[in-house]
């Protein structure tokens, strides 16, 4: 047990996350996603859902600040609702870069390549309407 390491993380995740370098992606995956057949990396957080995951991520996680938007989520079909999750993930993601405005919208597809592309995909039980996400990793600044 470490200091300031939230709990839900575990050591996978927290070598993981040191390993990546600016510019990498990492995938918080719901449970219908496709993880295992995309992931070069795989974790699996069974009974977990993405908020919780999320909030103890970012208490780690530099965003990338040279981007438009550091989150990704996949695109809406016209017919789809947005969301409820996305509210809960922006207000987290806002606490720690309150710059944020928007995610950056993936088609179906396209998302799915880029998560063959991320450095890993984290695969939860949750099971929210277009529930995944994924982050780019910022650098740690001196300040």
């Amino acid at each position: 047990m470490l200091f300031g390491i939230p709990a839900i993380l575990s050591p996978d995740l927290v070598k993981i996350m040191m390993e990546m370098g600016h510019g990498d992606e990492i995938v918080l995956a719901d449970g219908n996603f496709p993880a295992a057949s995309n992931a070069q990396r795989l974790l699996r957080y069974d009974g977990r859902n993405i908020p919780e995951l999320l909030r103890a991520i970012l208490s780690l996680f530099p965003l990338d600040h040279s981007v438009e938007s550091p989150a990704s989520v996949m695109s809406l079909l016209p017919a789809d609702p947005t969301p409820p999750v996305w509210g809960t993930y922006r207000e987290q993601i806002k606490s720690v870069k309150p710059d944020f405005i928007h995610f950056e919208e993936v088609e179906r597809f396209a998302f799915y390549e880029r998560a063959r592309r991320a450095y890993a995909i984290i695969a939860t039980s949750d099971s929210s309407f277009k529930g995944n996400l994924i982050l780019k990793k910022g650098v740690v600044r001196d300040l």
